[in-house]
């Protein structure tokens, strides 16, 4: 017994300055600090920018805003909402988010996997902490943009009024009209 407890001190003691380690090693582009702060004060604005589905083709059909889906290209190729611009959230920088969203002033629909269900391989549910939404709207605050909207419900993408095209829409489409 006395054996277990003295390992156990070492391995918590080991574990702990091997955590204060990794805190003291130095990295200018990794700010953990800044990145909790900005989940913290964006939520606010993030409750009241959710959208209803007819709100958010609403928006769509606008004009306005920017469509943005995040996802990887493969899902985006398979099945998106029509009229979307695909930036997939890894590949964020300053200089691409840019190139597809004018001005950090711009009104910014988002949506992800979780937004949708009835299609498992295009829009793959994540786990509801890890949603993509969150992920994106946190990043794109982060880089300068405050005008983000995001739809809110969960949809069936066999009864959603949004339009989808893509490979997967393609041929559900045209199995339909058969």
């Amino acid at each position: 017994m006395k054996k277990l407890i003295h390992n156990t001190v070492v391995f918590a003691l080991i574990s702990s300055s091997v955590c204060l380690a990794a805190e003291r090693i130095p990295n200018p582009l990794i700010d953990a600090q800044a990145f909790v702060r900005i989940v913290k004060d964006s939520q606010s604005p993030r409750k009241k920018n959710r959208l209803s589905e007819a709100d958010f083709l609403k928006a769509m059909r606008s004009g306005d805003y920017v469509l943005l889906d995040a996802r990887s290209a493969a899902n985006y190729a398979l099945r998106h909402i029509e009229g979307a611009i695909n930036l997939p959230f890894t590949e964020f920088t300053a200089e691409t988010l840019a190139r597809v969203i004018p001005k950090p002033s711009s009104k910014i629909l988002i949506y992800c996997n979780n937004n949708f269900q009835g299609s498992p391989v295009s829009f793959a549910s994540k786990s509801p902490a890890a949603s993509l939404n969150l992920s994106t709207q946190v990043a794109l605050v982060t880089y300068g943009y405050k005008n983000i909207f995001e739809l809110g419900p969960l949809l069936d993408v066999k009864s959603t009024v949004l339009p989808f095209v893509g490979v997967e829409a393609s041929s559900r489409q045209q199995a339909l009209q058969r």
